[in-house]
């Protein structure tokens, strides 16, 4: 059966199948709206039903309270509609310039920038490019028919496709990326994917704020801004537990030293004596509200752990004023954030 979807305030609708969620119907149909991971775990596509019925596949109860789908709420990445249905949502246009494709590529580099975290170089057919925004990311393909995301830690001009994969031990990629991949080997991907991109049309100064190997598109983001010559004032805030976890600290110091715009504050949460850390402790997140206590004239860019980006949008908004609409946010959920409670 098919159901009719409508986007308040914009009025415009698109169909959606009972048995496929409002947000792949979205897509499908050329109707971007905010996502992330697409499985009920971040909540980046959450948004609210003004009428009609849906009901949801598996989510976290993190990321919909049962609070909040009882007034309405929705995940429109697993809601399926039961009728058709009136959704209050921000909708992003469609832009021809970025198509989603289905290509092979082959691995042109490995290294391992951390004793966890490997960088991967993509070459991609002779014949093809990747047209993306920075800040998004791609779905390897698996044979197995599973999915795996990762971030494009490298901006579009560069003409290079690059990625931060952190090794998660029993992880079904990255046991092999980090093991029996190796250079040369072909793999398949789908992208680019997100809708967590820098937005260009805004002088709005900056906050960047990564946790962990969310840092890869953030350096996608300062690195599109160095090439668009922008002059938006950038505060980049990089946390960790420990130094080694900061694995390109040395490029954001240069960053620092050669950008006038842009001011770099690491932040370790759990450094031990032997490190002889120097530098602010803490969560990462805090160390943002500690310098910036009002972030009304601000944009916030974040990445990382669901537990920093859910911490980081209550407290900028609850705390520090920071428009609903100015974060951006993309949680980094693993196969274990999925299984958790």
């Amino acid at each position: 059966m098919t159901f009719q979807i409508t986007l308040t305030p914009s009025g415009r609708q698109f169909n959606c199948e009972a048995d496929e969620s409002i947000l792949s119907a979205a897509l499908r149909s050329g109707f971007i709206l905010p996502y992330g991971c697409k499985n009920g775990a971040c909540g980046s596509c959450k948004g609210q039903i003004q009428s009609g019925t849906v009901v949801h596949g598996t989510h976290q109860e993190k990321a919909l309270s049962a609070g909040e789908e009882g007034q309405g709420g929705a995940l429109f990445c697993c809601a399926k509609p039961q009728s058709d249905v009136t959704i209050v949502a921000r909708e992003i246009l469609a832009d021809e310039d970025y198509p989603l494709k289905k290509m092979p590529c082959r691995i042109s580099k490995l290294e391992k920038l951390s004793d966890d975290v490997m960088l991967m170089a993509l070459q991609l057919p002779a014949n093809e490019n990747l047209k993306y925004r920075a800040g998004q990311y791609l779905e390897f393909l698996l044979k197995d028919g599973k999915r795996r995301s990762y971030s494009l830690a490298s901006a579009p001009h560069l003409n290079e496709v690059t990625l931060h994969l952190r090794h998660m031990p029993g992880g079904v990629f990255t046991d092999q990326v980090f093991s029996t991949l190796k250079e040369r080997d072909i793999l398949r991907f789908e992208g680019p994917q997100g809708s967590f991109y820098l937005r260009e049309d805004s002088d709005k100064p900056i906050i960047l704020l990564a946790s962990g190997t969310g840092f890869a598109p953030i350096k996608a983001i300062v690195e599109h801004l160095i090439h668009l010559g922008s002059e938006r004032a950038v505060h980049l805030y990089w946390g960790g537990r420990r130094p080694q976890d900061l694995y390109m600290n040395s490029l954001c110091q240069e960053w620092a030293h050669s950008l006038p715009h842009l001011k770099y504050i690491p932040v370790l949460s759990d450094s031990l004596e032997e490190d002889q850390w120097q530098g602010r402790s803490g969560f990462v997140h805090r160390a943002v509200m500690q310098d910036q206590p009002d972030l009304s004239a601000f944009q916030v860019y974040a990445c990382g752990a669901p537990i920093v980006i859910e911490s980081a949008k209550r407290d900028f908004s609850e705390i520090c004023h920071l428009p609903a609409d100015e974060f951006y946010a993309d949680a980094f959920i693993s196969e274990a954030d999925l299984v958790s409670p």
